[in-house]
């Protein structure tokens, strides 16, 4: 493998491809009759259907558009009003009535039940054959209602502060990283290229002691994960060296954020150091791999792609010979080291306003992905931001729909705090 030096070629895809797998549909035997399922069920829980169906009408005749607010209010009705529904109907049942009590917590759920289930969940909705980023566990983490509410009303824009934050973060990139467009066809090709990016990045950062930017996929927790490291230190010429993940946050004020946003700091890195050792250790499940994202490892790559591989010193052919090359990078590399590292400068200058070295806790990661997964897998319902932390709410596009924001006296107390 040639060395590459500080300005090491990453590779940027110039079109993405649209890949979208035909779904399985079950068989019917023509000689078996359908045997069709007779449920009686209760006013208030017709009426729970209708709002729900009432709801879906709105949100598939009319997709959502950032720019729209009266849209935006309309499906946040649909889903408050579902809500509240769902909520009176629970708490009118009568525990007492063995045919009230709710099928879930009874723990017997059916196997259709948990079908459907699935199927609802917001993970199979908007993350199948996607995955999760490592930025979709942060959004959880800061506020579960809010994070609902961008998937089912659309993203809200970004603001100028969020913008002049991806510049930094570009220009930083560009200080070791010489980026070249690649052209790619296939979904093989995307991953290939991400498999690239990973390989040049660990020999820059061996070679050099930094690197920037760099793409992770993983297993962690049962599903499959994916993120950007901002940057990887490892000092040279020093024995049992372990390399250290840096994240740098801008900031408009001139003063460093309060606890709840160096606590979601922390928590981005410690995914990204769970996905780093994970895969050093070469726990990654190369078949499910594949099935999850609905890829042919034996697909010849793009000419384009292969061409790059090759000058990089790896001839490749397929997506299999890309992982074979990958899994050789990662034995070469150490774990993460347990001191990780949030930078916090001034956007207007880009002056250090300080730095938050702090310590890897696996326990309180895996059990903040997990609370995570609760929500995305519909094994929950999101709840608001706790009563100290509702200052976050004079900040969100959809405070002005959310029943957490009108909580009384409580958010004006807090809405003054320092986030």
């Amino acid at each position: 493998m040639p060395r590459l030096g500080t300005n090491s070629s990453k590779m940027t895809e110039s079109q993405s491809p649209s890949h979208s797998p035909s779904p399985e549909e079950p068989t019917q035997n023509q000689n078996t009759p359908f045997h069709v399922p007779v449920e009686i069920i209760s006013d208030e829980e017709m009426a729970l259907i209708e709002a729900a169906f009432a709801a879906t009408r709105a949100l598939v005749s009319s997709p959502p558009r950032a720019s729209s607010s009266a849209h935006f209010r309309e499906n946040v009705r649909s889903i408050k009003s579902i809500t509240l529904l769902s909520n009176r109907s629970i708490s009118s049942c009568s525990r007492s009535d063995p045919l009230m009590i709710d099928v879930e917590d009874s723990g017997r759920l059916t196997s259709s039940q948990k079908r459907n289930r699935v199927v609802d969940s917001l993970l199979h909705r908007f993350r199948r054959k996607r995955g999760l980023s490592v930025t979709d566990i942060t959004a959880t983490e800061w506020c579960e209602k809010k994070m609902e509410y961008s998937l089912l009303c659309g993203k809200p824009e970004k603001t100028k502060a969020m913008k002049a934050g991806s510049i930094r973060h570009e220009a930083l990139e560009e200080e070791v990283i010489k980026k070249v467009k690649v052209h790619v066809t296939s979904a093989e090709d995307v991953w290939a290229l991400k498999f690239l990016n990973f390989i040049v990045g660990a020999n820059q950062l061996l070679f050099d002691g930094l690197t920037r930017e760099l793409p992770l996929v993983g297993f962690a927790e049962g599903v499959w994960m994916v993120g950007v490291i901002d940057e990887i230190r490892m000092p040279k010429g020093q024995s049992d060296t372990y390399p250290m993940l840096v994240d740098t946050k801008t900031r408009v004020r001139a003063s460093l954020p309060g606890e709840p946003q160096r606590r979601n700091g922390r928590l981005q890195l410690m995914c990204y150091k769970h996905l780093w050792d994970s895969l050093v250790a070469d726990e990654f499940p190369s078949r499910q791999f594949f099935d999850f994202f609905s890829l042919n490892p034996y697909q010849i790559l793009s000419a384009e792609i292969r061409e790059n591989t090759a000058k990089c010193g790896f001839p490749t052919e397929t997506l299999t010979d890309m992982l074979r090359y990958l899994r050789n990078t990662w034995s070469m590399l150490p774990p993460a080291h347990e001191q990780l590292l949030l930078r916090y400068e001034l956007q207007e200058d880009q002056s250090l306003l300080g730095e938050d070295q702090f310590e890897y806790d696996l326990n309180w990661v895996k059990g903040q992905i997990k609370s995570s997964l609760e929500v995305w897998r519909g094994e929950r319902e999101a709840s608001y931001t706790p009563e100290e932390e509702r200052w976050k709410c004079r900040s969100c596009k959809f405070a002005s729909e959310c029943p957490a924001s009108n909580s009384g006296s409580q958010v004006e107390r807090t809405l003054n705090a320092n986030c």
